[in-house]
């Protein structure tokens, strides 16, 4: 025996069973209409591209920024730009890392020496020995044992030197 039913969310007529009923369901004439009636969010815009995203309202509760994102390209984007400078987890000592002035501006990661290409033995050197110095004109990739014959001695130094002058 089938009992007449108004659906919930959108209140049209439809059958249920007494067992259905008996058990909690039958409250809804299909599942898009259930779907629907868990849907208590709103739509937000991105912050980046202004495309529309749906958000829960505890997703919007929970946003620490007040800043929503379409996706996760969108949201790498704006922390990207919000989190450089002081607000970054590199920033030491008032000034950001030299390495990262150096990958940010996509210097090629060869030793200006003895030309290596391992990016794990490669250092930045301060050109004109000022470690607050970060401007890309003023660091360069050399290797570890490059970085140390060029700051302890004097011919390997003036060696670096002459290659710095050739490239300008």
């Amino acid at each position: 025996m089938l009992i007449n039913r108004k659906c919930q969310q959108c209140e049209k007529l439809f059958y249920a069973r007494p067992v259905h009923i008996n058990k909690g369901w039958g409250k809804y004439c299909s599942t898009k209409c259930q779907y629907e009636s868990f849907k208590n969010g709103t739509i937000v815009k991105c912050s980046i591209c202004g495309k529309e995203a749906y958000r829960t309202l505890l997703h919007v509760a929970r946003s620490k920024s007040g800043k929503f994102f379409c996706d996760k390209s969108c949201q790498t984007k704006w922390r990207n730009k919000e989190f450089s400078g002081k607000k970054s987890i590199r920033w030491k000592d008032g000034h950001a890392t030299y390495r990262d002035a150096m990958l940010g501006n996509s210097v090629p990661k060869i030793c200006k020496m003895c030309k290596e290409k391992d990016a794990r033995v490669l250092a930045v050197h301060h050109i004109d020995q000022n470690r607050k110095n970060y401007k890309v004109e003023n660091l360069a990739w050399l290797c570890h044992n490059c970085h140390h014959l060029v700051h302890s001695e004097v011919a390997e130094k003036l060696k670096f030197s002459k290659i710095i002058q050739s490239e300008k």
